[in-house]
């Protein structure tokens, strides 16, 4: 019998839809809270799953999605940050 490896999934924040999560990019909120774009996975800090285009990315500005996931506010700084990846 052969054993199947489940696929870990994660849920992006601007179209609510579930995707593996090597599709998704990683936004961290880090210690000291700073916002960056963590396309490895492996940074410490609060993460955030977002798909890979920019639709998915303002829709979450939008409906202030990453703003509840990282329980605090996104300055401009850290939305241009997350804007130039």
């Amino acid at each position: 019998m052969a054993v199947t490896k489940k696929i870990p999934a994660r849920l992006c924040l601007g179209c609510q839809q579930q995707h593996p999560k090597k599709e998704l990019v990683r936004i961290v909120r880090s210690p000291e809270g700073e916002f960056s774009v963590d396309m490895t996975g492996k940074k410490a800090g609060r993460g955030a799953y977002i798909c890979n285009n920019k639709e998915c990315l303002e829709k979450a500005f939008k409906s202030h999605g990453l703003d509840r996931s990282f329980k605090s506010k996104i300055d401009k700084i850290g939305r241009a940050s997350c804007r130039e990846r």
